[in-house]
């Protein structure tokens, strides 16, 4: 067997162990019901880092190719077919910070990502504040660099991310997440929101 035909079959025996009824795309990025996503801390694309972002069907709905190393300055998010939905821009002046910018505009920020520099880093517990217009989310990690969730202005958690554990109770790698995002927002910010998180941790 050549060794391209044993990196797809490997990349499918890791796939199957993700989402075991691996399907096709989604066609509905812009749900507002709750919903329960599969996030794959792996690219679909060899040799790049990235993440793979499955519905509860087991669906791809979105995805992030980053052909450069860890943590870079900039990349996409972008369904399966490759249409991008933002660009997340790294920022160096000031105390940094992150922008992103819907489909691949830099004409105006849709929103914009900074750590927060406050009485909340002496507990040990680091936030970073989103701002969307008039409206602020902000993003927190629950015990470990893994769990995090995202509460918004008036202190509700729109969205919750865990170390995912199969239905038989097996618990998978930390490259393999469960987020919960609830009902009543745009699913495709809130994941806007979680590859921010990603670059900021060095995850993709």
């Amino acid at each position: 067997m050549h060794l391209y035909s044993l990196i797809i079959v490997s990349l499918g025996r890791m796939m199957s162990k993700v989402y075991p009824q691996q399907r096709t795309a989604s066609s509905n990025l812009m749900g507002y019901g709750r919903e329960t996503y599969t996030i794959w801390m792996k690219s679909l694309i060899f040799h790049s880092n990235g993440c793979t972002v499955y519905n509860s069907n087991g669906d791809i709905v979105y995805r992030v190719d980053n052909y450069d190393k860890k943590g870079t300055t900039q990349v996409n998010l972008m369904d399966l077919q490759g249409r991008v939905l933002c660009t997340i821009h790294k920022r160096f002046l000031g105390f940094g910070g992150w922008d992103v910018y819907k489909c691949i505009s830099h004409e105006k920020a849709w929103f914009q990502v900074k750590r927060c520099y406050n009485k909340m880093m002496i507990m040990g517990k680091v936030t970073w504040q989103i701002m969307l217009g008039c409206q602020k989310y902000s993003i927190h990690r629950i015990g470990g660099k893994i769990a995090f969730m995202i509460i918004n202005i008036d202190g509700d958690v729109v969205a919750s991310a865990k170390q995912k554990h199969t239905s038989s109770g097996i618990v998978l790698g930390n490259d393999v997440l469960t987020l919960e995002v609830e009902a009543d927002v745009d699913h495709s910010l809130i994941m806007a929101f979680v590859t921010v998180f990603g670059l900021i941790c060095g995850r993709m």
